[in-house]
């Protein structure tokens, strides 16, 4: 069952990347919170080589940096437990492209709604290890969006 509470993310490129535009739904449930994402102009790969995109909220309010990290007030992932990765709160499933499109529907536990509001999802042109510590190794950040309650 849906409850009132929804946020919403514009995800848009940085300057290296600006084709990639999509959003990311969080929906409040009973079960925990339906994350649905949607994201076009991801950078393709070749055959047998699609790229995988590690895709995590985090701690952060702005979708801004330097020139060195474009994305770096994003600050780290988002972890209120203080958990090793990739047990984060903001360690989410990759983003698997298929010819820069993805689309990713999960559910889960480990943040509700409300907790999230404030704070940045961020595209990584590298797939997540889920080991190398704090954040998995995920490369470059290449894509961020704000969430905002709707």
């Amino acid at each position: 069952m849906l409850e009132k509470i929804k946020a919403r993310a514009d995800i848009i490129g940085s300057k290296s990347y600006p084709g990639i535009r999509g959003k990311a739904l969080f929906y409040q449930t009973d079960r925990g919170v339906i994350v649905a994402v949607e994201v076009k102009g991801l950078p393709t790969g070749i055959t047998c080589q699609e790229p995988i995109y590690a895709f995590h909220i985090h701690e952060g309010d702005k979708c801004t940096g330097n020139d060195q990290d474009l994305f770096a007030n994003v600050k780290t992932h988002y972890n209120p437990r203080g958990c090793n990765h990739p047990y984060h709160a903001g360690d989410m499933p990759p983003l698997f492209s298929n010819d820069g499109y993805a689309l990713l529907i999960y559910v889960t536990n480990r943040f509700t709604v409300k907790e999230i509001i404030g704070r940045t999802v961020v595209i990584h042109d590298m797939p997540d290890d889920f080991t190398t510590q704090p954040s998995g190794n995920a490369g470059e950040k290449i894509a961020c969006g704000v969430i905002t309650r709707i």
